[in-house]
């Protein structure tokens, strides 16, 4: 039977036989003429003859056609982290450097003087209450022209607000463990401003006769680098700013008097002493920045 379209089907099945030996898929697909093939007729079906089953299917799998290179994609880069050293503390990103004891500042032995603008200094203005610390240190720290802190003792002592131990109620042991703490944070805080690159004015009303609360504590948590000065105006001067304070920072005048006659011990330390009595904030800071470039040059034994 001869069929008008297509290809021609595969030989029948006979019974208890498989397909037909010789009959291969490719002859339902025929590709292009082989040289020894019979030719294919124009615009049919190959010409048919007896036993012909079309070509027989090449050896081996066929290669695919070849396609053009594609350039190889970089596998995405990690993100670089930078090493922190073992041991150092961190602020975000920002790696800070251990705080260490506080080193007395140095100066080139060619140069003719120490410049104060620029050299990183730990200082502690003592002086009673009213003599004026707290505003000459914020003034001195504000009119620098390189990163200056402040820390007030006073000001840390009442970042206790429950159980706060008032001095103006009796000093005793709960007080006088909240101004060593006070103190060591104080202390602390200075040297991790210090070692980046910050200079610190810190303020305390410490006695020259009070070991306890004294300049040893203060040397021995800040560093050997600390400049002491002393700020002691006249008694009259300073009961008069007493007498502007409010809250606890007010004291009664005899306490302020007796605060006073105590500090006078500071006379004959070795430690450079400032009168401001008649002196303003501005005037007064000048005359700090001329003592610490002197402390600095020739620092005091104490």
């Amino acid at each position: 039977m001869q069929h008008a379209v297509g290809s021609p089907l595969p030989p029948p099945h006979q019974p208890g036989h498989g397909p037909a030996d010789g009959w291969s898929p490719a002859a339902q697909h025929p590709g292009p003429h082989r040289p020894g093939s019979p030719p294919h007729q124009p615009g049919g079906a190959p010409h048919h003859q007896p036993g012909y089953l079309g070509a027989p299917p090449p050896s081996g799998p066929v290669p695919p056609a070849p396609r053009p290179p594609v350039p190889p994609v970089p596998p995405p880069s990690a993100p670089q982290h930078v090493p922190v050293p073992h041991g150092t503390d961190v602020t975000g990103h920002v790696p800070l450097p251990p705080g260490g004891p506080v080193a007395m500042p140095t100066v080139a032995p060619t140069a003719p003087g120490p410049d104060l603008a620029t050299t990183t200094v730990a200082v502690l203005l003592i002086g009673p209450a009213g003599a004026g610390k707290t505003s000459v240190a914020k003034f001195w720290a504000d009119h620098r022209r390189v990163p200056t802190a402040h820390v007030s003792l006073d000001d840390v002592r009442e970042w206790v607000r429950s159980g706060f131990a008032d001095p103006q109620r009796g000093w005793n042991d709960h007080s006088e463990a909240q101004y060593r703490l006070a103190r060591r944070t104080c202390g602390f805080a200075a040297r991790n401003f210090l070692a980046n690159g910050i200079s610190c004015i810190l303020d305390d009303a410490i006695f020259p006769d009070r070991p306890v609360v004294g300049l040893g504590g203060w040397k021995r948590h800040v560093g050997p680098g600390l400049l002491p000065v002393v700020l002691l105006p006249g008694l009259e001067v300073v009961l008069d700013r007493n007498a502007q304070r409010s809250g606890n920072r007010r004291l009664t005048d005899e306490e302020v008097a007796r605060i006073h006659g105590r500090m006078a011990g500071w006379y004959g330390s070795g430690l450079p002493i400032i009168d401001n009595s008649h002196l303003d904030v501005p005037s007064t800071a000048k005359v700090l920045d001329d003592v610490l470039s002197r402390a600095i040059a020739s620092p005091p034994k104490w």
